[in-house]
């Protein structure tokens, strides 16, 4: 009996349960929801330039001395005087160091003495020939005049033997003139010997001429090669250039000739000087192109100097290494500051031509689509975007050349690409502007303190922070009091007023602005809004509700 009642209470109380679920939903269902704001993005652009470009070939290179000298002895003795300082420049001709001369001095003075005496030698060979040759004269004098009597005598006997042929004569007369003749023509013979006997005299003179010349020839090479040898006891400098660390000092032995020579000096010449640099082989025929065409500028950038060295490609190798397919090149440079220096490493830019009227953007402009496309964020009139697919010659250091997709004067958006699609919204930041903030907050029911209540007024300062209507900073962090950081990150913890609900917005961005908004609206909830652009990323989010 006592059931029933019970059961009915029950049901009734879950009934009236429902009812008022289903009024607090009716009644929350019906409350207006604040549709969302559209999202503007913060990006910083470039404008399309069209300009001459240099088509270059960007390389390591290693800085070379023109001529590199290993200054040795030539002659071996005591190490007597450096005439210079390491690291001196000298030029050449200029004298480094002095051998002790005095062992040459006297080998020179030995050689000189032989000279004099051989030459003596050769006047008394001259004297005997002299001599010779007039003995010859006398022979050929005494061969003519033996030569004439013999012709008469004979003459005489021929005349004699006819009259003693018809007998006017007497036989022994005949005979006397006969015999004469005779003596005559066999003294004309012993004269002729005589002669030949002399010439051979003069011939042996002669050549005892020559071997005593010859001999004082000789004489005179070693006194040459003496001086050459004294000379080499002062050694010189060979080339204009600097001088390295000094091997040997005074008082050492100097070695020289064989494995075991001495190496005093090192001397680099660094005016003119070489870089040397090598290229992909792929682009020979290029560089071998523009190379028939006149002379290929190169610029060198030392390490840790920012201003380059201008000057011209005068070597390129016989043969391309096998080993790393590259071929290997030489720029000549004045190096009249001598910011070169030999073993240095160098960046190096060879300038093959110069492209006129190209259309020049920043690389970080350019994106990567799908399917290996190229493409940029092209920032219309009205401050929104068009995603336009382009053709990209080349990379060249920062800039990218187009070849067709934009036009001069267009602006391109080169940072924060990345919350960007067609058609975005977006803010140009201006980048002489960069660490200015502003800020703005409103409360709809009464004022917010650093915990997250909202106030009237939102102010931010040069760091680019709003206070607690809306801060924001450059990290774009955003609190409860509405930081925000480039991350995009945002937290509310921050309680309502009276009002019931609060929102409150900020805006961070690296260059340093910032925007806070602070709005109440009767719902009872709270929302914190950050965008940043620190790291080219932003997002949005939501705060929690704050009771």
């Amino acid at each position: 009996m006592t059931s029933a009642p019970v059961t009915r209470r029950v049901v009734s109380t879950a009934l009236i349960a429902l009812l008022l679920a289903a009024a607090a939903c009716s009644k929350e269902g019906s409350e207006p929801k604040a549709a969302p704001r559209p999202q503007v993005v913060p990006v910083a652009v470039a404008p399309v330039e069209q300009k001459s470009v240099a088509l270059l070939v960007q390389a390591i290179g290693t800085v070379e001395a023109r001529a590199v000298v290993s200054v040795r002895a030539q002659v071996g003795g005591e190490l007597l005087r450096i005439h210079f300082k390491e690291g001196q420049d000298v030029k050449r001709g200029e004298v480094l160091f002095t051998i002790d001369p005095r062992p040459l001095e006297a080998a020179l003075a030995q050689a000189q003495a032989n000279l004099a005496r051989d030459r003596g030698l050769v006047q008394q060979a001259r004297a005997t020939l002299e001599r010779d040759q007039a003995r010859v004269v006398q022979a050929r004098a005494a061969l003519a005049r033996d030569q004439a009597q013999a012709r008469n005598a004979e003459s005489d006997a021929k005349r004699y033997e006819e009259l003693w042929n018809r007998q006017l004569i007497a036989q022994e007369q005949y005979f006397q003139f006969r015999t004469n003749a005779e003596a005559l023509s066999a003294t004309v013979r012993a004269d002729e010997a005589d002669i030949r006997s002399a010439e051979q005299t003069v011939r042996a003179s002669e050549a005892a001429i020559r071997a005593a010349e010859q001999t004082a020839q000789a004489d005179e090479a070693a006194v040459d090669s003496a001086k050459i040898q004294l000379g080499y006891t002062t050694i010189r400098a060979p080339i204009d250039g600097r001088t390295g660390s000094l091997q040997l000092h005074e008082g050492n032995v100097v070695r020289a000739g064989g494995t075991t020579d001495s190496t005093l000096l090192v001397i680099n010449q660094i005016q003119p000087v070489y870089v040397s640099f090598t290229v992909p082989q792929q682009q020979l025929a290029a560089i071998k192109r523009y190379m028939g065409e006149g002379p290929l500028e190169v610029r060198a950038y030392p390490a840790g100097d920012p201003q380059p060295l201008r000057g011209t490609v005068t070597f390129v190798d016989n043969a391309v290494d096998q080993t790393t397919g590259t071929i290997r090149l030489k720029g000549t440079f004045a190096n009249e500051d001598r910011r070169l220096w030999p073993g240095q490493f160098a960046n190096v830019e060879l300038t093959l031509t110069v492209e006129p009227d190209a259309l020049v953007v920043p690389a970080a402009a350019v994106q990567s689509g799908q399917q290996g496309s190229q493409f940029v964020f092209v920032v219309k009139p009205d401050s929104t975007v068009d995603a336009r697919r382009v053709t990209v010659k080349r990379v060249q250091g920062s800039e990218a050349i187009v070849a067709e997709g934009l036009k001069r004067g267009e602006s391109v958006v080169v940072d924060g690409q990345p919350r960007l699609v067609a058609g975005a919204k977006v803010e140009v930041r201006q980048p002489d502007r960069a660490g200015a903030g502003r800020g703005k907050g409103k409360g709809g029911g009464g004022k917010g303190d650093a915990a997250g209540k909202p106030e009237g007024a939102g102010k931010a300062d040069s760091s680019g922070k709003a206070d607690s209507a809306g801060k924001a900073d450059s990290s774009g962090k955003a609190d409860s009091s509405g930081k925000a950081d480039s991350s995009g990150k945002a937290d509310s913890s921050g309680k309502a007023d009276s009002a019931g609900k609060a929102e409150t917005g900020g805006k961070g961005e690296a260059g340093g602005k910032g925007d806070g908004a602070a709005k109440a609206d009767p719902g009872g909830a709270a929302r914190a809004a950050g965008s940043g652009e620190g790291a080219e990323k932003g997002s949005r989010s939501k705060a929690k509700k704050a009771e």
